[in-house]
């Protein structure tokens, strides 16, 4: 079943979306201003694609359509909710015609940085633990680590602003703690729910557990969103907050990369 899956079309169409949005991300610290706006549109959506496109190849349309409602859709309600109340990031506000099209004031690319951010998260922490319990745990720590990244570099760039600039971590504190509390809440929410789905999906008769040959376009994401945004932040983006970011989120999501990084490895011994 596993090497069937690894030779499926779509992955390899998942592949490419993934090969593209790797040199977008490559372009964005070489361009500014309204171009730079394009970029990131066009880099989370060919992630997010990547993400879709995978999950129906290797998990089903069924699993893909859940994978997104999950994410998207609960991230798209928290952002509604976030932008108006207050709750549960804090008090923050996205810029205005910077992103696209907005549903209720947010972006409607947003929800899908959330499908993007999660799903290799997920498809890791699968092959990393051994329990329910712990792939949801791992999952929010990674999907948190991944906006340890995120934040600071879009509030750098003007994406959004926030109404408390002195409660964050030493080096962001433009960035409160409640934005990270909020996303503990929401990111461990989406994993329950998409491991419920998981639960009663994944049984089906011929269905393969996870496996470093069948996820390997998620593995292959979630590496260089780690690694890659740590250089990026540390040598290749001009604002000077970002060298403590890179810091932040490659300990953060290196709770993640670590232990995908050794069982990788331990499998290359092995064969």
């Amino acid at each position: 079943m596993t090497s069937t899956v690894t030779r499926s079309p779509l992955v390899r169409v998942s592949a490419v979306l993934a090969a593209a949005a790797v040199a977008a991300q490559i372009v964005y610290p070489l361009v500014d201003g309204r171009a730079r706006d394009v970029v990131t549109v066009v880099v989370v959506a060919l992630l997010a694609a990547a993400s879709i496109v995978h999950a129906v190849a290797v998990r089903g349309g069924r699993w893909a359509v859940g994978l997104v409602a999950a994410t998207a859709g609960i991230g798209l309600v928290s952002e509604i909710v976030g932008t108006a109340t207050g709750y549960p990031y804090g008090c923050y506000a996205y810029a205005t015609d910077r992103l696209g099209w907005a549903i209720a004031d947010v972006p409607a690319v947003v929800p899908l940085a959330w499908t993007a951010g999660f799903y290799p998260v997920w498809c890791a922490a699968s092959l990393v633990t051994r329990t329910r319990v712990a792939r949801i745990v791992l999952t929010t720590i990674g999907v948190v680590g991944w906006d340890l990244y995120l934040d600071p570099q879009m509030v750098a760039d003007g994406q959004w602003r926030w109404c408390v600039v002195d409660a964050g971590l030493p080096g962001i504190a433009h960035i409160p703690l409640t934005n990270y509390a909020g996303w503990l809440l929401v990111a461990a929410v989406m994993a329950v729910v998409v491991d419920r789905l998981d639960a009663r999906l994944d049984t089906r008769p011929g269905s393969s557990p996870p496996s470093p040959a069948r996820d390997a376009v998620p593995f292959a994401l979630l590496s260089w969103t780690w690694l890659g945004s740590a250089l990026a932040h540390a040598v290749f983006l001009d604002a000077p907050e970002l060298r403590y970011s890179a810091v932040y989120g490659l300990l953060a999501m290196g709770a993640v990369g670590v232990p995908l990084l050794v069982r990788l490895a331990r499998r290359n011994v092995d064969t």
